[in-house]
């Protein structure tokens, strides 16, 4: 019997699984329950993948060879002993050590598979001592899903990617800094194009960037097998959750040795990447003690950045892994776009190495752990030389080398999940192709008040080196063009005068007093 949801629509795979997934949460966290959940959507996927091969196997006549791991891994499919497989879990599904069968399940699988190395839930569901009922219920809800039954809608890939965008807005602020919304994703893949070579994320997450690289690839008609996979993540749950991701699709990718901090244990030290896509966190504090990292090779040639912030770390980091033509799309908070001390020298050397292509200012509200507008930055190793006509009858020309574009994208967006924000794929689009028509010279670019606007290097250099957008852009349907540098330095000058003019005050008033004969002692306490 087909599932309706609130709004009288039949529920879709992805809905009814999350409905019977979440009653058996309970007391457990997100933080940990996405890990139960996932793990068995897994399983499931694997199990069906391995049976399938199985059956073609002894269809061939290949029957000898059906407990063999090697016959399976050279299809790209996992080998699964009697105890691990799904039919085995299903029939054992009312049995009171369910857990333990579903956690020994899982050690077993990653343990014949070598590609499987540290991806899979441990002990979780023994440890988390789960309602055997509803477990039970949860294991018979995802035994209806058919994941080979239609491979080109991808359902366990839909499911995985559901449900980590529903545990990331479940775990809310602070929390949930494993999954970037699937719009920015998307957004960052159509701007640099990765359709060959290497690719990168320092901060990989649970794998996102990944997965929207191959679906951007495939949905132009690319070859997949053209690209590598490298990737690093510093939390040890999330780092599984990125292989389980990857094994999910079929995507090869090397996340190094294990879950390691990107600075102080950096596991690809001598890459060279084609295109870096990253979602580092934001305004890392104390990311290396006062005296560490001075020498990395890194920042050779920068400043080195300061140890209160990282965000021009995880910059340097990306900038020194770029191949000669290489392109990197991040995500960064608006602060970074500005400011003082060692951030500024290196922004500037970055902008005078020509290293800054594109700055793009998002809406608020498109993460689920802060409510702030951030900026993707766009950093190109090959911008071309060229000369672009502007204004009326191509009378003035600027150096394409050297421009800096920069989009005010805050007005654009979609509601999502009523108080979230998203692109649409018409926005998407219409953005990337903004981008890519100024990235070419036989295209009819033009600058668009409140929207876009092309500043060249010299126009850079006399704001000081800010990458703040509003500086750029042109405001005409505002009542003033908010330059946020200037309108806080404004507003913390009148809070100043507000204070002193408070202090004057007070004075005055403890004068009448004193001479009046009460004098008033400031210190008074009510109790």
């Amino acid at each position: 019997m087909a599932r309706i949801n609130g709004n009288g629509k039949q529920k879709s795979i992805e809905e009814t699984l999350w409905d019977s997934a979440n009653k058996l949460r309970g007391s457990v966290e997100p933080a940990e329950y996405k890990h139960v959940v996932l793990g068995l959507i897994f399983l499931k996927f694997a199990s069906d993948k391995f049976e399938e091969h199985r059956k073609a196997m002894i269809d061939k006549g290949q029957e000898k060879y059906i407990e063999m791991p090697d016959f399976y891994g050279m299809a790209n499919v996992f080998y699964l002993d009697e105890t691990s497989r799904w039919s085995y879990i299903i029939k054992n599904s009312k049995q009171n050590d369910i857990a333990l069968k579903i956690d020994t399940a899982l050690h077993n699988i990653e343990k014949a598979n070598k590609a499987l190395k540290g991806a899979l839930p441990d002990n979780y569901f023994s440890r988390l001592g789960l309602d055997i009922t509803k477990l039970s219920s949860l294991l018979d809800t995802i035994n209806d899903i058919d994941t080979l039954r239609d491979k080109a809608r991808d359902i366990v890939g839909r499911v995985y990617e559901y449900f980590l965008s529903k545990f990331a807005l479940a775990e809310g602020k602070g929390k949930g800094e494993f999954y970037t919304p699937k719009s920015i994703v998307n957004l960052i893949a159509e701007m640099i194009e990765p359709y060959s070579g290497i690719i990168y994320d320092p901060a990989c997450g649970s794998g996102g960037m990944f997965v929207q690289s191959i679906k951007f690839i495939q949905a132009h008609h690319g070859n997949t097998k053209n690209v590598s996979i490298y990737g690093q993540e510093y939390t040890n749950t999330t780092y599984k959750l990125a292989k389980m991701n990857l094994a999910i699709r079929g995507i090869s990718g090397n996340l190094g040795e294990k879950a390691a901090d990107t600075f102080g244990d950096d596991q690809h030290k001598d890459l060279k990447a084609d295109f870096i896509m990253a979602n580092p966190p934001f305004n890392q504090k104390d990311w290396r003690a006062e005296n560490e990292l001075k020498d990395d090779p890194r920042w050779r040639g920068y400043e080195v950045p300061p140890k209160s912030n990282a965000n021009y770390g995880w910059i340097l980091n990306m900038a020194s892994k770029l191949s000669e033509n290489g392109m990197a799309g991040f995500v960064l908070a608006n602060g970074a776009l500005s400011g003082g001390g060692e951030e500024y020298k290196i922004r500037r050397k970055l902008i005078e190495n020509n290293l800054v292509e594109a700055i793009l200012v998002l809406p608020q509200n498109m993460f689920y752990t802060t409510n702030i507008s951030v900026t993707v930055w766009i950093l190109n190793k090959n911008k071309k030389v060229q000369s672009r006509s502007i204004g009326d009858e191509g009378r003035h020309y600027r150096n394409r080398e050297k421009e800096i574009l920069f989009m005010d994208l805050r007005q654009i967006g979609e509601p999502f999940e009523k108080k979230f924000t998203q692109f649409s794929a018409q926005q998407i689009k219409d953005i990337a192709a903004t981008y890519h028509t100024w990235q070419q010279i036989d295209k009819d670019y033009k600058d668009i008040p409140e929207y876009c606007y092309a500043a060249s290097f010299d126009e850079v250099a006399k704001k000081d080196f800010s990458l703040v957008p509003s500086k750029y852009i042109e405001f005409v349907n505002r009542d003033e063009n908010i330059d946020f540098d200037e309108k806080m330095q404004t507003l913390q000058s009148a809070f100043a005068d507000l204070l002193k003019a408070e202090a004057k005050s007070k004075n005055d008033l403890l004068t009448v007093f004193n001479e009046l004969g009460f004098p008033i002692d400031l210190n008074f306490k009510i109790e």
